[in-house]
């Protein structure tokens, strides 16, 4: 699978590169200043990942509005600052909140998705100040995952094939990394995506309430 990573100038972009790269994913890495979404789209990946980084959304390249013009169509991943980015795309806020870095800590999730070969909790490596504001989420993202600390540590789209964790699945501080990478990416096949869309139209499309 032919993944496209922007990177948001995060010194562990790589660690996330070879953990992608292990499960399967031929990974192009292009900074997020150095492109362009119509260069993106020319590349036709299989799916995007935006990276971590030191910058708030707003201030991270493209990323965003990667995020608005592909979200649609491109399966898409965002880690950390990348999940903060889906955030805004969509509409919500993105606060500070008390800083962990460093640290592991117990992410509890609702076992859908990326998450569904996962205990939950399990731990996962956090390193953040800024965090998507729960109250602000529009509709159309759900929370997938959390902290015991009330901050949201995942969230989905409901309809786009967009979702986003804030831990870091590529620090060796995080349990089971690199299958939530795998069940992802395994998520996002084409035969995968098909019958996610039978499902939901069977169902009416309804999901799992936030």
């Amino acid at each position: 699978m032919r993944v496209f990573l922007l990177d948001n100038y995060d010194s562990f972009t790589y660690n996330l590169v070879h953990q992608l790269a292990h499960v399967g994913a031929d990974v192009t890495v292009v900074r997020n200043d150095e492109i362009t979404v119509d260069e993106v789209q020319a590349l036709s990946p299989d799916a995007i990942v935006i990276s971590p980084g030191p910058s708030r959304p707003e201030g991270a390249g493209i990323s965003v509005e990667l995020i608005r013009e592909l979200g649609p169509s491109v399966p898409t991943l965002g880690v950390c600052l990348g999940h903060q980015a889906i955030g805004v795309a969509y509409g919500a806020s993105v606060v500070r909140v008390p800083p962990v870095h460093g640290k592991a800590w117990p992410i509890h999730h609702a076992q859908g998705g990326s998450f569904a070969a996962l205990p939950s909790p399990f731990d996962a490596a956090r390193y953040h100040s800024l965090a998507i504001e729960r109250a602000s989420l529009p509709p159309e993202l759900e929370v997938t995952a959390w902290s015991d600390d009330g901050q949201v540590m995942g969230v989905r789209h409901r309809s786009h094939p967009v979702e986003g964790v804030q831990f870091h699945p590529e620090s060796i501080l995080t349990d089971d990394g690199a299958t939530l990478l795998a069940s992802w990416l395994s998520s996002i096949t084409p035969s995968a995506r098909e019958q996610g869309s039978d499902t939901g139209r069977r169902s009416g499309g309804r999901s799992r309430p936030s």
